[in-house]
């Protein structure tokens, strides 16, 4: 239970968070990857799986030597007064991730059961309040618990599709070349799933060493893009009529033709886009928690909804103006490279570099005889072990 809960549910969070605005509806992966074909395509989503893997390993020991578990004090640690562009270009991908989900699962309970589409949001915005209301502790275990849900539901699909259409995918595969871009798109799709990186954080609070904080990250990496990979494949069995449709998942679902696995399939889908909500929310109201802590003050658990609320109905209603193909490929690609400019480029160089300087201070504070140098040595040693 220790090695789940240090390695392994870290993974499981941030695979949760990222799905649901990174390719729960298929439509995110074939923006960025089916330009370079399907072998491409599938290069690409493991140099993506190995940013994830780096990125997050790094910023899970910045978290832990710096003690920074929520994006506020994470940010402020890593970027000094510069931490104001990470939040502006946060709250944009936060609504931006709201509105697409939001309106994908109104369309979704409008396809399978005929209900207006604002059913679907108007559901979607209950069950994220009513998870964020609940507190870390439960929404690490809902969390947790749909991804494994999920595993088992994305491993079904593969199967099913080479069951059904194996033939047209393994020729996909033998006939098409190897596109160009790959490496780019690989590159720019973690960019901008990893600025949700300091909203899972809250969940890496409990780790003491260097390579809890660096396995947790390397394994997290792993975790997240497998099902996206698997996905990815079952989709060229369409390939590559898949590529014109508003929600590629739903028309997968179709071409199967069988109502039993689209109705399970659906289903989770609309878990991720619930458990990615309350996520990043969740993140929001931890940093205006930390916030009011520092002043002496704490955030009103009923607050939480609230600030849920207040966030999905402004998002919602972008989503009703804009459509989501407009909403994925205008909003994610403009802000992929703010977050490589402000996240991950000084997480891999100044942060990196914050860490070793850390444990180099682990040295002086045992070479000062002063009382509160000694104090301070022993607690950035005990930050910095490996």
């Amino acid at each position: 239970m220790n090695w789940y809960r240090t390695y392994l549910l870290p993974g499981l969070v941030f695979q949760s968070v990222v799905i649901g605005g990174g390719y729960a509806t298929g439509r995110e992966l074939i923006e960025f990857f089916l330009p370079s074909g399907p072998v491409g395509g599938l290069l690409g989503l493991l140099v993506a799986g190995a940013v994830f893997g780096l990125v997050l390993a790094a910023g899970f020991e910045f978290a832990r030597v710096f003690r920074a578990y929520d994006y506020r004090h994470f940010c402020q640690a890593l970027l000094g007064r510069g931490w104001v562009l990470f939040e502006l270009a946060f709250c944009v991908l936060l609504l931006l991730i709201l509105s697409v989900i939001g309106s994908a699962a109104g369309e979704m309970l409008a396809d399978n059961l005929g209900a207006p589409p604002l059913a679907g949001t108007l559901l979607l915005m209950v069950a994220i309040s009513v998870l964020t209301f609940t507190g870390s502790e439960t929404i690490k275990q809902v969390l947790a618990g749909w991804s494994f849900l999920l595993y088992f539901v994305y491993a079904l699909l593969v199967v099913l599709a080479f069951h059904q259409f194996g033939d047209d995918i393994v020729t996909a595969y033998t006939k098409a070349d190897v596109g160009s871009g790959w490496l780019q798109s690989g590159i720019l799709y973690s960019g901008y799933n990893l600025a949700v990186l300091p909203a899972v954080l809250f969940v890496v609070a409990r780790q003491t060493r260097r390579r809890q904080a660096v396995g947790a990250g390397l394994l997290a990496g792993l975790v997240a893009i497998i099902p996206a990979m698997g996905f990815y494949v079952a989709m060229m069995g369409a390939y590559p009529a898949i590529g014109e449709q508003a929600v590629p998942a739903n028309y997968l679902m179709t071409l199967l033709g069988m109502k039993w696995f689209e109705l399970l399939f659906q289903v989770v889908v609309f878990g991720t886009f619930i458990e990615t909500g309350t996520a990043l929310l969740h993140a929001v109201n931890e940093r205006l928690d930390g916030w009011l802590v520092d002043s002496g003050q704490s955030l009103p658990r009923l607050a939480r909804p609230a600030v849920a609320l207040a966030f999905l109905c402004v998002a919602i209603f972008a989503a009703a103006r804009i459509g989501i193909i407009d909403l994925i490929a205008q909003g994610y690609n403009a802000l992929t490279l703010v977050f490589i400019a402000v996240l991950v480029l000084p997480l891999l160089s100044y942060g990196l570099w914050r860490i070793g300087r850390a444990d180099r201070s682990t040295i002086t504070g045992r070479g000062n005889g002063s009382p509160q140098a000694s104090a301070a040595g022993q607690a950035a040693e005990e930050n910095a072990k490996p």
